[in-house]
């Protein structure tokens, strides 16, 4: 099965540099990244409408798709594929009425009672369950392990990726768990490691 990879961003991971940014986003639609999670929350909204442009502009005529984190009306006036709702955000029923066809909603979840209520609520397209591995991104916050994400994935038939500490080593544990793919900050961050060995990488992990 190939997962799905999302690819969440963080313009802190570059100094602030938003070309250096955008440049990533380029990169990864090029080596087969899915989805792009625009989440980049203390920007104003012209700011943040700017740099959802140009991420939409980027990745044109390749498979990836942009989704601004929790902005809906950013996220339909910049022409973005859709929008990832936060756990205590908008309902997703509402939001979905309020899109465009096609959008794609997703919503971030935090145990087996989140994911059962986006369950209920419906018109949500994949979760993401976190945080898994203890991660710099989420400091202070225990990982749940991969019995968390096994639990979630058992509970909803919504695709769910996993979020927090994901490695190209742990990966395959990931993909054990039944979770439709991954998310990640760090991962995608390394200098080290290309993009796209990082996304063949996690396509062999979940063969």
């Amino acid at each position: 099965m190939r997962p799905v990879i999302c690819l969440v961003t963080d313009r802190r991971r570059f100094d602030g540099d938003v070309a250096r940014l955008v440049a990533q986003v380029g990169h990864a639609a090029r080596a087969g990244v899915d989805l792009v999670q625009v989440r980049e929350r203390d920007l104003e909204g012209r700011a943040l409408a700017e740099l959802v442009g140009r991420c939409v502009d980027i990745v044109r005529g390749s498979r990836t798709r942009i989704v601004v984190n929790d902005r809906l009306d950013i996220a339909v006036a910049s022409g973005a594929h859709g929008v990832h709702l936060r756990a205590d955000s908008f309902p997703a029923d509402r939001t979905k009425a309020m899109a465009p066809a096609g959008f794609l909603v997703g919503r971030s979840v935090h145990s087996v009672d989140d994911a059962l209520r986006a369950t209920r609520i419906g018109s949500v397209d994949y979760l993401i369950f976190g945080t898994v591995f203890d991660t710099r991104s989420k400091p202070g916050r225990a990982g749940t392990g991969t019995a968390g994400v096994a639990d979630v994935v058992h509970a909803t038939p919504i695709p769910v990726l996993a979020v927090g500490g994901i490695t190209l080593e742990n990966a395959a544990e990931v993909a054990r768990t039944g979770a439709a793919g991954v998310a990640a900050i760090g991962l995608f961050a390394n200098p080290a490691i290309s993009l796209d060995l990082t996304v063949a990488g996690l396509t062999r992990a979940f063969a």
